[in-house]
């Protein structure tokens, strides 16, 4: 268990840890000549069961703040310290506002000092903290008069047993989530380089294995740990933990960055929250209105973007979307603080919803429906709403970084499927893929009604008439997979229903008997339709669309407009895509160009007309092919 200090300035924290633990948690030579704490202290106790407690010390100063959030992040109990002759002060009620915001619901109440107040002042400042607790979740949480400069003080004994017995009966947090942990400080030690500390918000570690520093986006690996103050071969969430770094210079961390899974986090500068103003803020916040936002460890300076209404006021709760300058990481359900346009006082804080906010269509009811589906995920009741709410799925890395399991873990409901699609698999509700399919099949059978003479629509074209919104990815394995079942067939880049059929006339057939060798003799450079036209003595359109008309027919394929090449050269060509692309990986369009013999123009025109037909697909420079590829099948049936 990890417990945190909270407080106003000068009422005996670090005096009180140190009666708890033996441990004077002020190491700076500042803290030690003014006594007063300006960074977290750190102190640890041995349990009875051979378990070890945690203490961070915050500081109870107004402009520091910003610090005292930093260590409160990610403890599990809240030592409230209130000195009997100063009573509840201004930085008390902020810490205790800053606790619940940060739903903290187990602590206690040592109050310091009493050695210098009567009875009577007792009183007083215990119906003080009472009154103060009493909206709160600690509203319940026992009080300890005592001295803390006297170790052995009735008070301060009962006190640690009474935090030794918290422990001991505490529920350890789950580490089967992906590992992450808010960086609080960063410092070297001679022989062993790089170390950083914080507390470990979800997941597991162990020495050897290779994180991410956060948002940067740097691999590092970890050389040794220190959980709870103890050599260690792992550490897991809830404990405080020292990582010894291999692969980076001190640098290049810093408190408010995170060490990660590399599949737990990715940076933004927009994420969607629910905001909770305090009711005494006196906060009124419009569009654009700038915060200071604590989330973890980091300290941010954003602008809001209200979702629902002209902004929330003091005591109202809102989803808002918070715009940084730089990127930020974060997970839904972590909870934030946010404080005024100058960072002095504290006025709210609330809960991640979305870490991944887009900048438009972000109070779309179908955006505000995913939000609520977000809540209602964060409240227990799985992932089910969340897909209900994406017409087109959810990547499984996005649900892994929403729901922070690793893939194998997630709680995938009985109705779902996954989709592989342009190297993502898509999760997906069985009904809604049925729809979308039942929609692609729709808008083809729309297009051969209104025009019966076209062979059909390109994959693209009856993508921007069906779903244009879809994902490219995910379209092309819609479209992959109906082809597979025979529901709709490809004729080079053209789809059509299988009863679809152009017919062409005798003079239609008569025309294509002389431009079939026409196009075959000019073998990888054949000639263009304006070319085609004077050498047959016929307008450009009917040679267009005599040609068009074989396209169905599997007698040319059209890489472009106005250019098709003969069946036998497009297979010749599928065939040297894929041995280059066996050989070497991939094939890109210099070395395309090369072996050709060809321009770079009609070597891109080419392997983009593989793209299209859903033969390879782009992989940044370079054209891979497809495994699944139902054009390969039928192309290779159709050559057969």
């Amino acid at each position: 268990m990890i417990i945190g200090t909270a407080g106003h300035i000068d009422h005996g924290k670090t005096t009180l840890v140190h009666a708890l633990t033996g441990v004077d948690t002020d190491r700076l030579k500042e803290e030690k000549a003014r006594g007063i704490s300006i960074e977290l202290g750190y102190a640890y106790t041995p349990l009875a069961n051979g378990d070890v407690l945690g203490f961070i010390d915050v500081p109870g100063h107004e402009r520091l703040v910003h610090t005292m959030v930093a260590g409160a992040c990610g403890i599990d109990f809240a030592l409230l310290v209130v000195a009997a002759d100063d009573g509840v002060m201004p930085q008390t009620r902020e810490h205790v506002a800053i606790l619940e915001l940060l739903g903290v619901s187990q602590g206690a109440v040592a109050l310091t000092k009493i050695d210098r107040v009567d009875r009577r002042r007792l009183g007083e400042v215990d119906a003080q903290v009472k009154a103060v607790l009493g909206s709160t979740a600690l509203n319940a949480a026992p009080l300890f008069a005592l001295d803390a400069t006297a170790a052995e003080h009735p008070g301060t004994t009962a006190l640690r047993h009474h935090l030794h017995q918290m422990a001991a009966h505490a529920r350890a947090r789950s580490d089967q989530g992906l590992f992450r942990l808010a960086v609080d400080r960063v410092f070297t030690l001679a022989g062993r380089g790089t170390v950083v500390t914080g507390t470990v918000f979800s997941g597991r570690v162990r020495s050897g294995d290779t994180v991410v520093v956060m948002p940067a986006g740097q691999s590092v690996r970890v050389r040794s740990i220190h959980a709870q103050n103890r050599a260690a071969d792992a550490g897991r969430a809830g404990e405080r933990c020292a990582l010894n770094l291999a692969g980076v210079e001190k640098s290049a961390i810093s408190r408010g960055d995170w060490l990660a899974d590399p599949r737990a986090l990715a940076p933004s500068t927009r994420i969607d929250v629910r905001m909770q103003l305090l009711a005494d803020s006196g906060a009124h916040l419009e569009s654009w209105s700038p915060l200071h936002v604590h989330l973890g460890t980091t300290h941010r300076v954003a602008h809001l973007v209200p979702l629902e209404s002209d902004g929330p006021s003091a005591g109202e709760t809102a989803r808002v979307q918070l715009v940084f300058d730089t990127p930020i990481c974060a997970m839904p359900g972590d909870r934030l603080i946010v404080r005024d346009a100058q960072g002095r006082h504290t006025i709210g804080g609330g809960s991640v919803l979305d870490p991944f906010a887009p900048a438009r269509q972000r109070r779309s009811v179908e955006r505000l429906g995913f939000l609520a589906a977000l809540e209602r995920m964060l409240a227990g009741e799985g992932i089910t709403a969340l897909l209900q709410q994406a017409r087109f799925g959810v990547k499984i890395s996005d649900l892994v970084r929403l729901s922070g399991c690793p893939p194998e873990r997630l709680p995938l409901p009985s109705a779902a499927i996954t989709i592989a699609a342009g190297g993502e698999q898509f999760v997906l509700l069985a009904a809604q893929w049925h729809a979308l399919r039942e929609r692609a099949m729709s808008a083809l059978r729309r297009f051969h009604a209104d025009v019966p003479d076209e062979p059909g629509p390109d994959v693209g074209r009856l993508r921007r008439i069906a779903l244009p919104d879809m994902p490219a990815a995910l379209w092309r394995a819609l479209v992959d997979e109906l082809a597979r079942e025979r529901l709709v067939l490809l004729g080079g880049a053209w789809l059509h229903l299988p009863e679809h059929s152009v017919t062409l006339s005798e003079s239609d057939q008569t025309l294509a008997r002389k431009l079939q060798p026409l196009i075959a003799a000019g073998r990888f450079d054949p000639p263009w339709v304006r070319d085609l036209a004077v050498r047959v003595h016929e307008p450009e359109d009917r040679v267009r669309e005599v040609l068009r008309k074989q396209v169905t027919q599997g007698g040319v394929y059209q890489v472009v407009r106005d250019l098709f090449y003969d069946r036998e050269r497009i297979a010749e060509l599928a065939e040297i895509v894929g041995a280059a692309t066996r050989e070497r990986g991939g094939v890109n369009a210099a070395r395309f160009r090369d072996t050709l013999g060809l321009g770079r123009k009609r070597a891109i025109q080419i392997l983009e007309f593989f793209d299209r037909v859903g033969y390879t697909r782009r992989v940044r420079d370079a054209h891979v092919l497809r495994p699944d590829s139902a054009w390969r099948s039928s192309s290779t049936s159709a050559r057969g």
